[in-house]
């Protein structure tokens, strides 16, 4: 786009001066060239009508016409020359180049129709004065040649400019608008990348909740288990019989549920490469896709299996049960047990109280255990120390309320409560 005087500093800019391009730069000399030729055997006529030398004549012409290679620089300046030389009949390129030139460029359009009517009005009186005593007739012939003449030097050319510089203008805001396209595009593919990523190691962080919760609980009780039979076996052989029964048992189900479990992630491989990662990044991570995770209807059995172990367990439900979500009652039964599985590897021989209530809204579970007895003997459990962990991201991830912590009489308790609805 024409500049108004400021020089612009474009990326691929190569002209010298204020030309933004070198191309650019010869066409205004070359048309200042054209207009000081002009205006030097235009100059000679006004030498001899001004009674001045004709080498001053063409000397004035010569700096007149030159005065075009300044358009771009100085566009208000070269129409303003091209209108005070309009009386000595010189100048014709200068003043049409200059009107496009002023039309295209930035300039406030006040100041465009302002200077285009006084080129107008100037023209239009030269052309008058000039053709009255040469044209025979009436003056009104001399009147319409005289105004189509002004019309002819001047509008064509603003319209032309105006249109030019409009087009520039729209060029340049589709050009802005492709690249604030292209810059938020990329800002998108960041953030989308981003998501993937968090929404992969959200999904690693829930497997191995749920590869925690699944298999730590069965393993510690076949690990308690097999430490009674270790205890018995010379003792009480039928008793010993029992518990390496249970160990079997135990070790059946925890190999079940790992394949099942194993079973989901394999069978959610192909959609999981469709799905866009905004909406895997959307989805809870609480919430297992095509699982069919415990409930609360087998808190009993798990409750049992905690008593087979030899741990004094007694359940305390309030409330009829509901029907609840399938990621709440999961989330439940894990909360359970993991204090379960906690009890067994910190609290051996302790007394244990599970308490379920069933409230308008919600649902609340507690397990509580009292001190450890000094005589009984714990199967050395390892710890990772994952557990109080997971439940409370679990329950966090549902908008419920996790509590743990040590009690007044020297046991440990864990509280959750679960909203629904």
């Amino acid at each position: 786009m024409t500049s108004t005087g400021d020089e612009r500093e474009g990326a691929g800019r190569d002209g010298p001066w204020w030309w933004e391009r070198r191309r650019g730069a010869v066409l205004d000399v070359g048309l200042g060239v054209v207009s000081a030729v002009e205006c030097a055997f235009e100059g000679i006529p006004f030498a001899h009508e001004a009674g001045l030398p004709v080498g001053l004549g063409v000397l004035f012409g010569v700096l007149v016409g030159a005065v075009l290679v300044l358009r771009r620089r100085w566009p208000v300046a070269v129409v303003l020359v091209g209108i005070a030389v309009t009386p000595a009949a010189m100048g014709f390129l200068l003043g049409v180049v200059g009107l496009y030139t002023l039309a295209a460029c930035e300039v406030p359009r006040r100041v465009t129709a302002t200077l285009a009517a006084m080129s107008l009005a100037g023209t239009f009186a030269v052309t008058y004065l000039r053709t009255r005593g040469d044209v025979e007739g009436e003056g009104a012939l001399v009147f319409v040649l005289s105004a189509f003449m002004a019309v002819a030097l001047t509008v064509p050319p603003v319209l032309l400019g105006l249109y030019v510089g409009a087009r520039r203008r729209l060029m340049e805001s589709l050009q802005e608008r492709a690249d604030s396209l292209e810059r938020e595009l990329s800002l998108l593919a960041d953030r989308a990348e981003e998501r993937a990523e968090w929404a992969r190691q959200e999904e690693r962080t829930r497997i191995a909740r749920e590869m925690h919760d699944v298999v730590a609980h069965r393993v510690s009780l076949m690990v308690v288990h097999a430490a009674a039979l270790q205890a018995v076996a010379g003792k009480d052989p039928e008793k010993a019989v029992r518990n390496a029964v249970l160990v079997g048992d135990m070790g059946r189900q925890a190999l079940t549920e790992l394949r099942e479990m194993l079973g989901v992630l394999r069978a959610s491989e192909k959609p999981a490469r469709v799905v866009a990662p905004v909406a895997v990044a959307a989805a809870p991570a609480s919430v297992q896709v095509g699982e069919e995770g415990p409930s609360l209807a087998e808190l009993e059995v798990l409750v049992g299996q905690s008593r087979a172990a030899g741990m004094s367990v007694e359940m305390v439900v309030q409330g009829e049960r509901g029907v609840y979500p399938g990621e709440v009652e999961q989330t439940a039964y894990r909360v359970v047990q993991e204090a379960l599985t906690n009890c067994h590897k910190h609290a051996p021989g302790a007394r244990v109280v599970v308490r379920l209530a069933h409230r308008e809204g919600e649902v609340a579970m507690q397990v509580e255990n009292g001190p450890c007895e000094g005589e009984a003997r714990g199967a050395d459990l390892p710890s990772g120390g994952n557990g109080l962990v997971g439940m409370r991201e679990r329950v966090l991830g549902l908008g419920g309320v996790f509590v743990s912590g040590p009690t007044d009489g020297g046991g440990f308790r864990v509280s959750a409560v679960l909203p629904f609805g």
